[in-house]
């Protein structure tokens, strides 16, 4: 400490921690394989990085590279391992979270048990909500340089007379994978929710560690049981609904709002059906796509702003776009992970990045197994 915090607009380090910061792992095997699924609390983290961690992991535990999900939970309250807007990832950090993480991988598979599944999904509609809509054509607001081209935007709703409506669906579901030995103890609980992140003061795990924590809790205390929230499909999701003005309570605190996902996470695990000898796998696609890149005119104006920056870091908006579309320019494209995963008759899919709630409905909706998370 300090360590610079991603999740803000400019840069900003913090130095207290309100909860601690984790990486929790599950390793399942069966006769065949293995694979590992470990969830970070971080805003997020890079390919590059995600890969040389893999690497490192494969070597030491012999599970295939290819075989190793790891994801961010997205708090933005979180240590800096991915540059991100203004906040450039933190030079100390990346080593010691690239170390932990394999030191993860590794924990969760010398502690291998025989053991059984279950799934178990729930609604939780008071607890996420669209918050991009579409604003009305004389409505429309300027962008970070300078046009009036903003058509939907996050939070338009907070004002209902400047919008037509929501700019697509919701997903409330909670959705709990649990795993406990043949004998019943309780091993682990891996949950799913789409929902952004909720704000959270100093260095801080926001919700997804406040659950995780809880169901620990409530479940085994005391034990090495691993209680793990991911984050889905919210990249256009908060938690304010603004088709309700009546409902929305600003003076509600984060541990409220964990307290009553737990409610609603351990209601519905009363109700599991837990397989036994079950078989899994998994499959990786890597895509490469091209980014959105500016144009000519629009990259001559980002590099006057920038070349009036020099090396400070950006202090603004309008900085810190135009520093990104210079970066954009630079990078042309990019390279992409989806993965596949199916253990015994549950499915996980992933998508990087913010992905928004309609993708994984449609990722549910088309997927071959009924019961399936995207994270």
């Amino acid at each position: 400490l300090p360590v610079l915090v991603n999740g803000g607009m400019t840069s900003r380090s913090l130095d207290k921690v309100k909860t601690r910061v984790h990486a929790r792992a599950i390793v399942f095997a069966d006769s065949k394989s293995q694979l590992a699924i470990v969830v970070v609390d971080t805003c997020m983290m890079g390919r590059m990085l995600l890969d040389d961690v893999k690497a490192l992991a494969a070597a030491k535990t012999k599970i295939p590279a290819d075989h190793i999900l790891i994801s961010a939970t997205h708090a933005h309250s979180a240590p800096a391992s991915m540059g991100c807007l203004g906040t450039d990832a933190d030079p100390n950090y990346v080593p010691f979270l690239r170390e932990r993480l394999v030191e993860a991988i590794a924990q969760a598979q010398s502690r291998l048990v025989p053991a059984e599944i279950g799934f178990a999904r729930t609604n939780a509609p008071e607890f996420t909500a669209l918050r991009q809509w579409i604003r009305r054509p004389d409505r429309i607001v300027e962008d970070p340089f300078g046009n009036k081209t903003v058509r939907a935007n996050m939070h338009a709703g907070a004002n209902l007379d400047d919008v037509t409506g929501e700019a697509g669906p919701e997903d409330p579901e909670l959705s709990l994978i649990s795993v406990r030995s043949k004998e019943g103890a309780p091993l682990a609980v891996l949950a799913n929710f789409s929902m952004h992140y909720f704000g959270d003061n100093d260095i801080s795990a926001d919700y997804f560690g406040l659950f995780s924590d809880g169901l620990r809790e409530r479940i085994a205390p005391g034990t090495d049981f691993v209680g793990i929230m991911s984050h889905g499909c919210s990249g256009d999701i908060w938690r304010r609904d603004y088709t309700r003005p009546e409902s929305w309570n600003p003076n509600l605190t984060i541990d409220e709002y964990s307290k009553g996902l737990l409610n609603l996470a351990m209601s519905a695990l009363q109700n599991i059906k837990y397989e036994r000898d079950c078989t899994i796998s998994m499959a990786e696609e890597r895509m490469t796509l091209k980014y959105r890149v500016p144009d000519k005119q629009l990259l001559e104006w980002s590099q006057r702003i920038m070349a009036e920056v020099g090396d400070r870091l950006p202090q603004t908006q309008t900085e810190v776009y135009a520093r990104e579309q210079i970066l954009l320019h630079e990078a042309q494209q990019t390279e992409i992970v989806v993965q596949a995963l199916r253990l015994g008759d549950i499915a996980i899919a992933t998508t990087p990045n913010e992905t928004y709630a309609v993708t994984g409905l449609k990722i549910k909706a088309a997927s071959p197994l009924e019961k399936t998370m995207v994270i």
